[in-house]
């Protein structure tokens, strides 16, 4: 309580100030303030700030922001975003009253950002006029649809035997300098002019591995519809965390208006460590391969995001490729393990394959899509044999390295499997329209191939791909159709086929398989 003197001099005290206020115009406000404790890497430890919340963004000397993630009784542990360098112990820090967020709208498209929503292309300032957090919960189960529409990514191998749909979260994995980037960029070069917009997230890349992702994009006129969202290795382990965050709300930006999106994170690996960094800096105790408990549930509540909203809330879709690294073939590890379960499917990328220059190197037998064909266009399934002929080869063609005597049908299955292979190597780059995979692969599976020699394949193949300005357009508009295609319709286009390999090798029969 206090004494009858001092509530005097306090209420002269507050009649001053509401003098003062009367006569200058100025409000009062209460800022809360605490200091730097410590400085490591990616990390400070603040005392004060009482009043704090969880993850709310607190403000540094020289423009620095952290995220305060470590509530202790008597300090707080904050990961920082940006250069712990410029950061020193007893320096004044300031509470913001929000959550980290970044900036969304149209005018993102074609740009390259950081997880700050700052330009790192030279092309000025982004201006928009909405910002998100960058932690957001997921869609409920009933604003969500089935995946049912495919989203083409132009490879022959993926869209016949592991086909994606818009709404699907399709793990990318493999040991290093397998292709597993080169995957995406076909399929974000392949979306020109199917409305939808694509989002390539660089975790912890090389500066010269984004230089050239960018290259590309840009030669084939992809950025005209594509995000580069992008962190360096050198950057802090806190941009790194917040990086795919911070995508995942440009995305649903776009899905909650109704458009389709491509996120590619790649890649993930690098994320699990920067969190393993940031934990163990942290002090928290550290877990199986020394990552933190909640590394699942980082990853899951990431990826649980990318959906396909109901058609009242628009049809918006986000279609994830998340990607990861395994080391020597090791799928069973953590990291890998903790992703396949979290994803709806995976497409491996074998480093033994990729020696053979068996390119893209996906591996048929351990590679899966848990949405198969519901996602695939129906005209697909006239060659839904191609997967078991092509596991019928492999498993054949190991034991004929023996020298073992085969017999004539076994021999023909090897030679078949052999054409399979072929057919589905594709050049880096070079994305392949449906019609254009479709003719190629329906001449293989009707057996017009297998009188091809091997040494005439990419003749031939090339040679089906000139052949698709001959198709009918009624043809074509079955290919499309939510409908298996018509007898009729395939007949016209193994009769195209046959036509155009004349002219490759005049000495094959007119005859194909049923």
């Amino acid at each position: 309580m206090f004494s009858g003197q001092a509530e005097k001099m306090i209420d002269r005290a507050f009649e001053a100030l509401e003098n003062s206020r009367e006569n200058h115009d100025f409000t009062l406000s209460i800022k809360e303030t605490g200091f730097i404790t410590s400085v490591s890497t990616g990390i400070v430890r603040v005392n004060g700030l009482p009043g704090v919340g969880f993850e709310e963004l607190l403000k540094f000397p020289n423009g620095l922001f952290g995220i305060a993630y470590n509530l202790d009784e008597h300090e707080i542990g904050v990961i920082l975003l940006g250069e712990d360098s410029l950061l020193h112990v007893g320096d004044q820090v300031e509470r913001t009253g929000r959550v980290t967020d970044i900036a969304v709208g149209n005018a993102l498209i074609g740009r390259v950002i950081n997880p700050l929503g700052e330009a790192m292309d030279n092309k000025g300032e982004i201006l928009t006029g909405q910002r998100l957090p960058i932690e957001r919960p997921a869609h409920a189960i009933m604003d969500r649809q089935a995946v049912s529409v495919p989203l083409q990514t132009g490879i022959k191998v993926i869209d016949a035997l592991i086909p994606i749909g818009r709404g699907q979260r399709e793990l990318i994995l493999g040991d290093r300098q397998t292709g597993k980037t080169a995957i995406a960029m076909d399929t974000i070069l392949n979306q020109r002019d199917k409305n939808v917009i694509c989002i390539y997230c660089a975790i912890g890349q090389r500066a010269s591995s984004v230089a050239k992702v960018r290259a590309n994009l840009e030669e084939n006129g992809a950025m005209d519809y594509t995000i580069m969202v992008v962190t360096e290795g050198n950057n802090s382990p806190g941009l790194k965390y917040i990086c795919p965050y911070a995508a995942t709300s440009i995305a649903e930006y776009f899905m909650e208006q109704g458009r389709d999106v491509l996120i590619v994170y790649d890649d993930l690996t690098n994320h699990a460590r920067a969190y393993r960094e940031l934990s163990l800096l942290l002090r928290r105790p550290p877990g199986r391969e020394a990552f933190p408990g909640d590394i699942f549930y980082i990853h899951s509540r990431l990826l649980e995001r990318s959906t396909r909203l109901s058609a009242k809330l628009g049809g918006g879709s986000i279609t994830a490729l998340p990607i990861i690294e395994t080391e020597a073939q090791n799928i069973s590890a953590y990291i890998p393990t903790n992703l396949i379960s979290i994803t709806d499917g995976q497409i491996y990328l074998s480093p033994k394959l990729f020696e053979l220059g068996i390119l893209p190197a996906v591996d048929v037998g351990k590679s899966v899509s848990r949405v198969g064909g519901k996602a695939q266009l129906p005209a697909y399934r006239a060659i839904a044999n191609l997967k078991l002929d092509y596991a019928q080869f492999e498993e054949l063609e190991s034991f004929s390295r023996f020298g073992t005597r085969m017999d004539e049908n076994t021999m023909k299955i090897i030679e078949h499997g052999k054409r399979i292979r072929i057919c589905l190597k594709q050049q880096e780059l070079h994305p392949m329209s449906v019609p254009e995979q479709f003719i190629v692969l329906l001449a293989l599976t009707a057996g017009i191939l297998d009188r091809i020699p091997v040494e005439k394949m990419q003749q031939a193949q090339d040679a089906l791909i000139e052949s698709v300005r001959l198709i009918p357009a009624d043809t074509l508009e079955n290919l499309f159709a939510n409908k298996k295609l018509p007898d009729q319709h395939r007949q016209v286009l193994l009769n195209i086929a046959e036509e155009v390999l004349q002219s490759v090798h005049p000495q094959q029969a007119t005859t194909t398989k049923d």
